[in-house]
């Protein structure tokens, strides 16, 4: 979840430093193929963020169970991919909260 919120730092952030940005490359980053289609969902329905004060709480599950229902999913796979974006929600959330 890290490579899909990493940002690589200014010019100036990266001298002063004593960087340059080419010393921060673009992580590389691997899916596995059965992960894929739920990834493939996340990034879909990734900024349907519910928000309160202290930022984001959660994916908007309004949204989520209609794309899921667009996809006319057997119940089993409906409820693995549901699953599987559950633990990416959760590792978008630590994310999003690191200071």
């Amino acid at each position: 979840m890290q490579a899909l919120y990493w940002q690589r730092p200014t010019a100036g952030e990266a001298s002063d430093l004593g960087m340059r940005l080419s010393d921060y490359p673009e992580p590389l980053v691997e899916i596995w193929p059965e992960s894929w289609p739920a990834f493939d969902l996340y990034t879909q329905i990734s900024t349907q963020w519910r928000v309160g004060y202290g930022g984001p709480t959660g994916l908007d599950y309004t949204v989520v169970y209609h794309e899921l229902d667009r996809r006319n999913l057997d119940r089993e796979t409906y409820d693995e991919m549901l699953a599987a974006l559950r633990v990416i929600e959760r590792a978008a959330l630590t994310e999003l909260h690191k200071d």
